[in-house]
C-alpha cells in the first residue's frame, strides 16, 4: 500500500482490479507540468508503424521505451529498443517500487499531442509481461477516458468461469485527470481489454507513463 497516501478509489468486477489515486504526483512533491515539459525535450520521441491484420499503420500518438538492459519487447510485430532511464524516470520507478511493494524494469511512454490521438482495444498481455504483475500508470497533462470492457474472444487460458463471469459486465470508464496514478492488477489482462478513444474537443495534450515488468532471459 501507498504510504501516507489517502486510500485508492478500487474499481472491482469479475476479473478486473483497478485501484485509482487522484493527484498521486502532486501528493509526492513532483510538480506534474515540469515533469511533461522534460519527458517533451529530452526523450527521442517516434512515431512508428505496426503491424495489425496483416497491415501496417502508423500509431496515433508518439512512443517511447525505456528499460534495464537485456529487456526485450514486442508489439504489434514492432522490436522495441529501450533508452536508458532518466534520472526523474528512475526516480519515479523507484517511488513506484518502494510504495506498491514490486519491482519495474520497464517504461512505456505514450504522447497525445491532442484529443484525435488515441490507443485502440487492446490488452496488456505480450509473452514478455508476467501475468501476475501490476502494471502502473501515469497521466499527466490533459483528462483523458480510459475504457475498460470484456475481452470479446477469450483465449485458450481465459475459457473458464471467471472468464463466463467477465462476460457478463458492462463496460467501464474511469477519467484519469493530470498527476492521477491508475495500477492494474492481475488478472485485469486476462479478461479485460482497455482503450483510449478519441476525444476531439480536447486539444491539450497528454503524456502516459506506464511501468512494466518484463520477464527477461
Amino acid at each position: 500500500m501507498l504510504k501516507r497516501q489517502r486510500p485508492p478509489c478500487s474499481i472491482q468486477a469479475p476479473g478486473l482490479a483497478l485501484r485509482l489515486w487522484p493527484g498521486w504526483i502532486g501528493s509526492i512533491g513532483l510538480d506534474t507540468a515540469a515533469l511533461a515539459m522534460e519527458l517533451r525535450d529530452q526523450l527521442p520521441w517516434q512515431r512508428p508503424e505496426v503491424m495489425v491484420h496483416g497491415r501496417r499503420y502508423t500509431v496515433p500518438r508518439e512512443v517511447c521505451w525505456v528499460a534495464d538492459p537485456g529487456c526485450h519487447y514486442r508489439y504489434s510485430g514492432l522490436d522495441h529498443e529501450p533508452l536508458a532511464w532518466t534520472p526523474s524516470l528512475d526516480q519515479l520507478r523507484r517511488r513506484l517500487a518502494l510504495e506498491l511493494g514490486c519491482g519495474f524494469n520497464s517504461l512505456l511512454l505514450n504522447r497525445y499531442r491532442h484529443g484525435g490521438e488515441r490507443m485502440g482495444w487492446h490488452a496488456d498481455d505480450e509473452p514478455e509481461l508476467g501475468p501476475h504483475d501490476p502494471i502502473a500508470s501515469l497521466s499527466l497533462g490533459a483528462t483523458r477516458t480510459l475504457r475498460f470492457r470484456p475481452r470479446p474472444r477469450p483465449g485458450p487460458r481465459g475459457r473458464d468461469g471467471l472468464a463466463a463471469l467477465a462476460q457478463g459486465e458492462a463496460a467501464r470508464a474511469v477519467e484519469l485527470a493530470d498527476g492521477d496514478l491508475l495500477v492494474m492488477e492481475a488478472p485485469t489482462q486476462r479478461y479485460w481489454q482497455h482503450a483510449l478513444p478519441e476525444r476531439r474537443r480536447v486539444g491539450e495534450e497528454r503524456l502516459n507513463l506506464t511501468f512494466r515488468h518484463i520477464r527477461t532471459q
